[in-house]
């Protein structure tokens, strides 16, 4: 369908699209591949959407994104909200900007698509690029810059970091690269001991890491990790993705009762030097967190943009994603109030 300015936006079917040319783009991501594409759509009763931007003749580039139903509205994600899904959006040719591209956004999602909301996260846009019906959120993240000599990407860590991985090492804790099938159920026990730390449970269950392994495993692009102790437990456990220049954290998990060997950081530096030994660029931390900080990457942020065909579908989707976030911090609290109060009144009927 096409617009004013003489650009269009055309949906391709997914076995027309020439995956091999899209995965060659600079600006492509591990999240944008068929695979991952698949893994959203098995674990989302996903659409996957690939559309291609024309002006004219000419080939601009193309979209990735997957459409769901909320509320029974369609919804365009690229990514959307919990599906541990990172940077999606656009693969643009050379000297193309990226403003051109979302400055069309309404039309592939409103008209093209048939959705009532869309939503955007682009590893190379810049919050100006949005057009002003769209609205825009920064997202922070962290980044690591593998290209640096490891001894120097060492040094960039907090003393405390460093430390915690000379003493894992000295503490016997081994890493191993772990392909067999039990692996998921692994790391998604010890990601419920970590959310039970904090009396939540996770937000996805069992099943998605089982789909994430399934599809990406194959590819080499995913790098699944455990760590065991002296006496062979795993005691943590965590995935990273690659393609391209960028390796990504997706999680990681441990025992709690484990966690002074200082797995995590253990298992992370092995993630950071295994991709940087295969030519990977950058270390994407995946979003802020304090303990993301201490591995000395760099701070930066990335606009997420958002709209709807109508204004008010918007401000719904954004309350409900606070509320949903606002309910778990809720049922936490209320979960600890009760503990304290059931310790109390224990620790009152036991006094004589």
């Amino acid at each position: 369908m096409g617009s004013p300015n003489g650009l269009r936006w055309t949906r391709l079917a997914l076995d027309e699209v020439d995956w091999d040319a899209l995965d060659r783009c600079a600006d492509r991501t591990v999240f944008q591949r068929r695979e991952w594409l698949e893994f959203v759509a098995d674990t989302q009763g996903a659409e996957p959407v690939v559309a291609a931007l024309h002006r004219g003749d000419e080939l601009l580039g193309h979209f990735t994104g997957l459409v769901v139903r909320k509320l029974g509205l369609r919804v365009l994600g690229s990514p959307f909200s919990g599906w541990t899904t990172s940077y999606m959006g656009f693969n643009l040719e050379p000297g193309v900007p990226r403003a051109v591209a979302v400055g069309t956004l309404g039309d592939l999602a409103f008209r093209e698509l048939r959705c009532a909301y869309v939503q955007l996260f682009d590893r190379w846009l810049e919050a100006g690029d949005a057009p002003s019906s769209f609205s825009v959120r920064l997202e922070g993240g962290y980044l690591s810059d593998l290209t640096a000599d490891e001894d120097e990407i060492f040094a960039s860590m907090t003393s405390a970091c460093r430390r915690c991985i000379r003493k894992a090492a000295k503490s016997g804790v081994v890493i191993e690269e772990a392909t067999d099938a039990a692996f998921p159920r692994d790391f998604h026990d010890q990601l419920r001991d970590v959310f039970a730390k904090q009396q939540l449970v996770p937000t996805y269950g069992l099943d998605r890491v089982e789909k994430l392994v399934e599809h990406l495993g194959p590819t080499g692009q995913l790098l699944c990790l455990r760590a065991r102790d002296a006496d062979g437990r795993c005691i943590a456990t965590g995935i990273y993705p690659a393609f391209n220049d960028f390796a990504f954290f997706w999680g990681n998990a441990s025992e709690r009762q484990y966690q002074h060997l200082r797995p995590n950081e253990a298992i992370n530096w092995y993630a950071m030097r295994y991709w940087k030994e295969r030519g990977i660029r950058h270390f994407d931390w995946g979003g802020g967190g304090e303990y993301k900080a201490k591995y000395g990457g760099r701070y930066f942020e990335v606009p997420l943009v958002f709209g709807a065909r109508y204004p008010v579908l918007a401000d719904a989707v954004r309350m409900a994603e606070r509320a949903y976030y606002n309910g778990r911090e809720a049922q936490a609290s209320l979960r600890r109030y009760w503990d304290r109060r059931r310790a109390s009144e224990t620790s009152s009927a036991a006094t004589p």
